[in-house]
């Protein structure tokens, strides 16, 4: 079922939802950018339709509402503890189909890998997706060659047209929402090509993966990478996450347990104790971080590769480095390595 709604209206159903739901969506903070004046959009809280950033690709992803950067998970006292409280409202997440589509891979990782993560899952029980029509893409987006150009796991899509929002309403609760409101057919569309193309190479067996970690090709991050994680944290698919506990000063004995995204590409995140560190060059960790999007999550799931191509970590990155320009790299070291091997047999 199709609607065409104004904002006067979006506004009011907003404010009727706001009694069930958290609404989250692409937000604009002015003046908090990369750089001074300049802005930033990410997800938070929003009350009107106005809010809504619907020109722009975030430049941190919808996962912050689900795994946010940090987080409490309990609190503690010298013998007892308590878990943190999660908001007793449902969430509605404006997403794109990429959004979506990690959402997905997020799920593999916390909830069908062996364990169910508790304070993650009591998050997305709660979640309706409201989809984002996406039909032009950005100068770093690759969804199309990822294959996340399109989902269907939504309650609700829109298109925003000039002060109007076209709705699909797929999830039959939202329909008393839309009474008396003006129907219009109305099917999301979805990207068909993007500016940037790739094609992921496969693998074919271990030999030609052991050849490929000590390929040269990776030694260039070692002059270029400077490990400051950012492609990970704006990554809408990075999971990884470290846990610290705080104590208070009044008492040290009382505190509470946070958990904090933490980053692959940086340096010390492969420490162990007594010393050893898996990665202890940033050449290493680059090479752990796309063997580990495009072939070890594919292998070990297997289904699609992890990364959706939205082309935050390119955007993000202060180096200027691209992911699709370092596994167009890895292609051709795949390509050098499979003629060594086929000329020794």
């Amino acid at each position: 079922m199709g609607y065409k709604v104004n904002f006067a209206k979006v506004n009011e159903i907003f404010d009727a939802l706001s009694k069930e739901y958290d609404i989250y969506a692409p937000k604009l903070f002015p003046n908090e950018g990369r750089y001074s004046e300049t802005d930033i959009v990410r997800y938070d809280r929003v009350t009107k339709v106005e809010d809504i950033v619907f020109d722009k690709k975030s430049d941190y992803p919808a996962k912050e509402v689900l795994s946010p950067i940090t987080e409490t998970i309990f609190y503690f006292t010298e013998d007892e503890w308590r878990e943190s409280k999660a908001t007793s409202k449902k969430i509605m997440i404006f997403m794109r189909p990429c959004d979506v589509n990690a959402m997905e891979h997020q799920n593999k990782i916390y909830l069908q890998n062996g364990f169910e993560d508790f304070f993650y899952k009591r998050m997305y029980e709660k979640v309706k997706v409201v989809l984002m029509e996406c039909k032009e893409g950005w100068d770093t987006c690759f969804c199309v060659s990822m294959n996340s150009n399109k989902t269907d796991n939504y309650s609700l899509a829109v298109r925003k047209e000039d002060n109007d929002l076209l709705v699909e309403v797929k999830d039959d609760a939202f329909k008393p929402y839309f009474e008396g409101v003006e129907a219009n057919d109305f099917t999301p569309e979805f990207i068909e090509k993007n500016e940037v193309e790739l094609e992921v190479p496969e693998i074919k067996n271990k030999t030609i993966l052991n050849k490929l970690k000590q390929h040269p090709m990776w030694q260039e991050y070692n002059s270029r990478c400077i490990s400051c994680g950012a492609c990970t944290i704006a990554c809408s698919t990075c999971t990884c996450f470290t846990t610290t506990d705080i104590t208070y000063n009044e008492n040290a004995n009382v505190g509470e347990r946070r958990r904090t995204s933490a980053s692959c590409q940086v340096e010390g995140f492969s420490l162990m104790a007594g010393g050893h560190e898996f990665r202890t060059t940033t050449a290493d960790r680059m090479r752990y971080k796309v063997l580990h999007k495009f072939h070890d999550y594919k292998v070990r799931f297997k289904d699609s590769h992890m990364c959706v191509g939205c082309g935050r970590c390119t955007s993000r990155c202060p180096e200027f480095i691209s992911i699709t320009a370092t596994v167009k790299k890895m292609a051709k070291a795949i390509e050098e390595i499979e003629n060594e091997v086929n000329a020794n047999e």
